[in-house]
């Protein structure tokens, strides 16, 4: 079957909209999905900075949902035709951490999302010409009309829920969130410092809100700090001069959790010095240059470990998520910005410019 698709040719140029062609049909264990809608990452656009790490050309999108149209069955495909479903990160099922219910650390996660898919899969999509584009993009391929993925990457939901916005909870808003519901398990009581209120960071701020921990969003943006503070938390302009003590007086003796998405470490180390004895940081970004930590930034029991995908079971979590949207305690719709599939490159200009918190492509079937 032949479709429309957001192809990445070369790091350096534009996405173009063209036709591909799907080579095969879902096999054991696999689904197709028509796509309603697919955020875009940063994750997505850090390729072009991947100096090579990533194949190209490609169809990227890893934040997709839609409607299965096509089941290739198999016992473990319990998702059927007709279903809602919302995709998320890859795993192979089968190793340590997967199968204790941690597949975020799956220890194939860089192949399998990252660099190319497993090795017994061929391309499967082609362009006009015949000519292969790289294996799924985090087991989806998403920036594009349909997707072929393993029913174990697929999350079912309501059919009531607006699903061509329901993309990002299978990556962005499911880092943030989960960081905070399931990496610091955060409640009443509990104090949060969140750096960088972009997509992950405000998730965070909402979840952190619907726990009843209270936060407080550190960003340069002001339109960013006055979302945070409509989602519950306190804003702190990035450039405050002595950050640190800023958050421990807003804290009360220092924040129990501090989660950071922007890998700047002045920041990190601004969070470190900002924690209470015995608290934590949570990295999600990932980091260009090296870390190099002031002395005394993990004194008396203060801790930093990276965090994958919020630590998250997403068939657990985003059901969480969407309940506690149906709630109105998880608005995560007032992040999206909506564009047709034909306008992915200025959606990637608008999120690049810190214009749009979420952009969210709609094929041509959902743009009509």
């Amino acid at each position: 079957m032949s479709f429309q698709a957001a192809v990445l040719r070369s790091y350096e140029d534009p996405f173009t909209v063209e036709e591909v062609t799907l080579e095969t049909e879902p096999a054991a264990g696999e689904i197709l999905v028509e796509i309603a809608g697919c955020g875009m990452c940063r994750t997505d656009l850090a390729v072009r900075r991947s100096a090579g790490g990533s194949p190209l050309p490609a169809v990227l999108g890893h934040e997709g949902s839609g409607v299965v149209v096509r089941t290739g069955g198999g016992p473990d495909t319990a998702i059927g035709v007709g279903d809602h479903v919302v995709l998320s990160f890859d795993s192979c099922g089968n190793c340590r951490n997967c199968r204790a219910a941690a597949p975020a650390y799956c220890v194939s996660f860089a192949s399998l999302n990252l660099f190319g898919g497993r090795a017994e899969d061929a391309p499967r999509l082609t362009d006009a010409s015949g000519a292969a584009l790289a294996p799924r993009w985090f087991g989806q391929s998403a920036f594009a009309e349909y997707a072929l993925v393993s029913a174990r990457n697929a999350v079912r939901v309501d059919p009531a829920l607006p699903v061509e916005l329901l993309g990002p909870l299978g990556c962005g808003f499911l880092t943030g969130a989960g960081a905070v519901l399931n990496t610091f398990a955060a409640g009443p009581g509990d104090t949060l410092v969140v750096l960088g209120a972009g997509a992950v960071g405000l998730a965070a701020v909402m979840a952190a809100t619907a726990a009843g921990a209270p936060s407080v969003a550190v960003d340069r943006r002001p339109r960013r700090l006055a979302l945070a503070e409509q989602f519950g938390a306190v804003p702190l302009p990035a450039g405050t001069s002595g950050l640190a003590e800023r958050i421990r007086r807003l804290t009360g003796d220092g924040a129990q959790y501090a989660l950071d998405t922007t890998a700047s470490v002045p920041l990190i180390n601004e969070a470190l010095r900002a924690l209470r004895p015995t608290g934590s940081l949570g990295l999600v970004a990932r980091l260009h240059t090296a870390l190099r930590l002031e002395p005394g930034t993990l004194d008396r029991g203060r801790s930093i470990r990276h965090i994958c995908e919020g630590d998250a079971v997403p068939g657990l979590l985003i059901p969480l998520l969407t309940r506690l949207w149906q709630a109105g305690r998880f608005p995560f719709d007032r992040l999206i910005r909506t564009y047709p599939l034909a306008d992915v490159n200025e959606a990637e200009r608008d999120c690049d410019a810190g214009l749009v918190v979420k952009p969210v492509l709609l094929p041509p079937a959902s743009s009509r």
